[in-house]
């Protein structure tokens, strides 16, 4: 009997470089901006920002055979002060800001709310999710992830590693994605490099999401091994 892949879908290729290191992307999907990496247990995919992007990511995943769970996962922003910049929360219920859809996670415990928005959120938007939603997270995919994972009647969890705390404000990075919702890095160096005030918050959040990714892969690693 074949045992169950775990399907792990990101944003961004910087999300899961820690898992797929010395591992090819699928050629054919690289050229559609879609990163596709097989290792043993599971198929781990980034596919670019919004839920365009995430839509195609759950494509390819789909094609993909013994499929048992969804992962949604990255980075994401707090919307709440009790969630600390550099830890990783995993969600028992997601909603999406646009259509007010509300789609359970298998995991259990005390409520603990993700939402998706369809921006990059700063601290005004923050404190309006975790007002309007009792919102912890807001992130810009597992919506989309989480509704075509269940329409499927597949399991589907949201695991996100914290890049920013609810009160950090830095301008919007969203001008920085390219037309296939990956993050255009040169672009936002350049752009960083001009403007020195911004430099601290720059380098605060570099440090804050290198260590909430390396928690994440752990967490990410074990699951793999063990999949639920």
């Amino acid at each position: 009997m074949t045992e169950s892949k775990v399907a792990i879908i990101a944003a961004l290729p910087r999300e899961i470089i820690g898992l797929v290191r010395g591992t090819r992307p699928d050629p054919t999907l690289r050229k559609k901006g879609v990163h596709l990496y097989r290792i043993d247990g599971a198929v781990i995919v980034a596919a670019g920002m919004g839920a365009k992007r995430a839509t195609l990511a759950l494509e390819a995943v789909l094609q993909e055979q013994g499929i048992g769970l969804i992962v949604s996962t990255g980075l994401a922003g707090a919307c709440s002060p009790e969630i600390a910049a550099g830890e990783v929360i995993e969600a028992t219920i997601v909603i999406d800001t646009k259509t007010g859809e509300r789609f359970p996670c298998v995991t259990s415990g005390p409520e603990r709310v993700l939402v998706t928005s369809e921006t990059i959120a700063g601290v005004r938007e923050k404190a309006r999710l975790h007002k309007s939603y009792n919102a912890m997270v807001v992130d810009m995919e597992a919506a989309t992830v989480a509704r075509l994972t269940l329409a499927r009647q597949l399991p589907f969890r949201a695991i996100k590693g914290i890049s920013d705390a609810h009160d950090f404000e830095m301008e919007s990075i969203s001008q920085f994605a390219d037309a296939r919702g990956h993050f255009r890095t040169g672009a936002f160096a350049f752009h960083m490099a001009l403007r020195p005030r911004n430099w601290n918050s720059a380098m605060q959040l570099g440090r804050e999401s290198n260590r909430a990714l390396a928690k994440l892969w752990s967490e990410l690693r074990l699951l793999i091994e063990k999949p639920k």
